[in-house]
C-alpha cells in the first residue's frame, strides 16, 4: 500500500503544502479514538435552564499504519434545544497537530487549527431506526491571517437490532465544502468526505460505545490529488 504523508498541517481538511503535484490517488490506515459528554446544564447547577446543553469531546488520530500521532482535537459547545427533537448549538474547536516530513519518518512543524461554529442537529425516530441530521458551519483559523468557511453536513443511522435493544447497527456520512479560497487551507470546492460503519453498543442510558470503520475521502488543496484514509473509529458517548 502506497502511503504518503503531507509535509505541514493536516490532511483532515486544512494545510496541504509540499504534496505531490501528479494526479495521484493516496492511500494509507490509522484510527481515531473519540469520548463524547452532552448533558442538561441543570446537572452542573439546578439554577439553570433544563433546556440549556453543554457538549464537550476529545479526539485522538493516528496515521502512519498506527505508528503516528499527528493530532488531537479538543470540541467543547453549548447548546439550547428548541424540542426534544432539536437543538442548537454554538462551540468552538481546537486541532493540534503534527504530521510526518513529506517522504520521511520524521515529524514536520506543528501547527493548530481553531475553529469556531454554530451548529443545528435533528434527531428523527422512525419505526424503521433513528435519523439524526447536523449541519454545523466552521469559521477556521489557519496559519496567518486569512480565515476559511467550511460548512459541513451529517447524516447518521441507527437501527437496533438485538440484546433488548442494547446492540445497534450504525452508519452515517459527513461532506465538508470549502467555500472560499485560502492559502493555507486551499481552493474553494469539494473538501472531504467520511463514511463510517459499524456496531454500537448501549451499556444504560448515560454511556454507550461505537466501534466501526471510517473512510475519510480528500481533496488536496487544488483539486489534483486525492487521499484515502482507512480508519478504525472508536467512541465513548457519556449522558449527564
Amino acid at each position: 500500500m502506497q502511503i504518503i504523508m503531507l509535509q505541514v498541517g493536516w490532511y483532515a481538511g486544512g494545510v496541504y503544502a509540499e504534496a505531490p503535484t501528479e494526479n495521484l490517488m493516496v492511500e494509507a490506515t490509522g484510527a481515531w479514538l473519540q469520548a463524547v459528554g452532552e448533558g442538561s446544564m441543570e446537572s452542573i447547577s439546578p439554577s439553570l435552564s433544563k433546556k440549556a446543553r453543554v457538549w464537550v469531546e476529545g479526539q485522538t488520530r493516528f496515521n502512519d499504519n498506527f505508528n503516528h500521532w499527528y493530532q488531537g482535537m479538543v470540541r467543547t459547545a453549548v447548546g439550547y434545544s428548541l424540542s426534544d427533537r432539536a437543538t442548537i448549538w454554538a462551540g468552538y474547536t481546537w486541532l493540534p497537530t503534527q504530521n510526518l516530513k513529506f517522504g520521511t519518518q520524521h515529524n514536520g512543524p506543528y501547527v493548530a487549527q481553531q475553529d469556531v461554529w454554530p451548529a443545528f442537529r435533528y434527531v428523527l425516530p422512525t419505526d424503521y431506526g433513528n435519523f439524526m441530521f447536523r449541519t454545523m458551519w466552521e469559521t477556521n483559523f489557519g496559519l496567518g491571517q486569512q480565515v476559511r468557511e467550511r460548512p459541513r453536513q451529517m447524516i447518521k443511522y441507527t437501527l437496533p437490532i438485538g440484546f433488548d435493544n442494547k446492540l445497534s447497527f450504525i452508519t452515517w456520512d459527513e461532506v465538508f465544502v470549502r467555500v472560499n479560497n485560502t492559502d493555507w487551507g486551499g481552493r474553494s470546492g469539494f473538501d472531504q468526505n467520511r463514511g463510517f460503519a459499524g456496531f454500537g453498543w448501549t451499556f444504560n442510558s448515560n454511556v454507550r460505545t461505537e466501534l466501526g470503520y471510517m473512510n475519510q475521502y480528500l481533496d488536496d488543496a487544488n483539486h489534483r490529488n486525492n487521499y484515502m484514509y482507512h480508519l478504525a473509529m472508536a467512541s465513548v458517548f457519556v449522558n449527564f
